[in-house]
């Protein structure tokens, strides 16, 4: 069975065309200007525009699929941990959640799909814009636009060039090798970067999926299609090159503002099981409860401790008068002693006057057991 892609060279062809004249009408010229035929390539620019705004309703349900995605992380998290080890079970209960919450795991990728089309009928139509090709007015082309397409130029590479193009298809349409590798190369370059770039943004925002499957979909997006443009990008003519550089500009930008207008919702991270949440909960609370603790140990602690533990009277016990030879009912070391030990001098003690500490005349004696307080001394 043969299935005919002819309307699709013809959507295309009627689109590029339709801009083209449009370029033409308001005076942009026909002929290279810097090297660059820029009438045609606004026209490939623009048919990016028209693409994009046409499959902007998918652009959206795109998006909405993802937010539903990235809301049922949890639910898939705690079906991998019910299901562990059994992938065919497993995998049917993922299914059935996504049937059950409306969510469509192929809707990320379902645009790009959209645009294979696309991809193709751009990449026919300007293979066979050639000088020498006598089917110039083959869907919807006169034969002028043919003429003027057969030598549009980007900084003279012509844009039905390839990267693989032999010297004798670059003769036909008044160009260099060199040129067109250079060119068409850094084309290549700036669409492989693109393309991870795209990817690599969504990818950030929403995270990666915990279905192995979207995952490894998330991989295949993100290394294996970049990477495969290294082979597929010497076979594409400059102007289905300029094409796919230009859509995925167009992707980053609209996925930016996307996202800055609609920011993925926060995941709930009560939901989600940590290898931290249980056993670093215990740990947090067992170094709070250490640093609860008096700490023990040292001779300044201890010092300390037995300090305050004499301070403190005894319940029943009498407090005791405590003399100026005596700390804790132990003797003090004597001021001489002290002084001998350091090696110093001993210090000469002031003369005490006994008139001047006797009682006064008449006085009543003082007790030190009821806390009376002694004569002051003159001065």
């Amino acid at each position: 069975m043969h299935i005919s892609l002819d309307w699709i060279y013809w959507a295309i062809s009627w689109i590029l065309l339709r801009w083209h004249g449009v370029w033409d009408a308001i005076g942009v010229p026909d002929h290279a200007v810097l090297g660059t035929t820029w009438s045609w390539i606004l026209a490939i620019f623009f048919l990016v525009v028209t693409v994009r705004v046409i499959l902007f309703p998918v652009f959206v349900k795109q998006i909405k699929s993802q937010r539903a995605m990235q809301a049922l992380q949890p639910k898939v998290k705690e079906l991998q941990e019910k299901h562990k080890g059994d992938r065919e079970t497993l995998q049917k209960e993922i299914m059935e959640l996504y049937r059950t919450e409306k969510a469509n795991p192929l809707m990320g990728c379902l645009p790009m799909f959209l645009q294979i089309p696309v991809f193709l009928g751009l990449f026919h139509v300007l293979k066979r814009v050639n000088p020498n090709n006598q089917l110039k007015e083959l869907y919807g082309w006169t034969a002028q636009q043919f003429d003027s397409a057969s030598h549009a130029t980007l900084f003279t590479a012509p844009i039905s060039g390839r990267f693989g193009s032999s010297a004798s298809e670059l003769a036909v349409l008044d160009s260099s090798v060199t040129t067109v590798k250079i060119i068409a190369a850094i084309l290549v370059a700036i669409m492989i970067t693109t393309t991870y770039l795209t990817s690599r943004q969504m990818i950030l925002k929403t995270g990666w999926a915990e279905d192995p499957q979207q995952r490894m979909l998330q991989r295949i997006m993100l290394y294996g299609i970049p990477a495969s443009l290294l082979i597929s990008g010497a076979i594409f003519p400059i102007g289905v090159i300029i094409y796919w550089v230009t859509n995925n500009l167009f992707t980053l930008a609209q996925q930016q503002w996307v996202l800055r207008k609609f920011p993925p919702p926060a995941v709930n991270k009560a939901n989600l099981p940590s290898r931290y949440s249980e056993a670093g909960e215990k740990a947090r609370a067992a170094a709070a409860a250490r640093e609860a603790q008096p700490k023990s140990g040292g001779l300044l602690s201890r010092l300390t401790d037995a300090a305050k533990s004499a301070a403190t009277p005894q319940p029943g016990a009498t407090a005791k008068p405590v003399g100026k030879g005596a700390t804790n009912g132990k003797a003090a070391p004597s001021r001489q002693a002290s002084s001998k030990a350091n090696g110093k001098q001993p210090e000469a003690k002031p003369a005490t006057d006994g008139k001047a500490l006797a009682p006064k005349p008449g006085a009543k004696p003082v007790n030190p057991k009821k806390g009376g307080r002694r004569p002051a001394k003159r001065q």
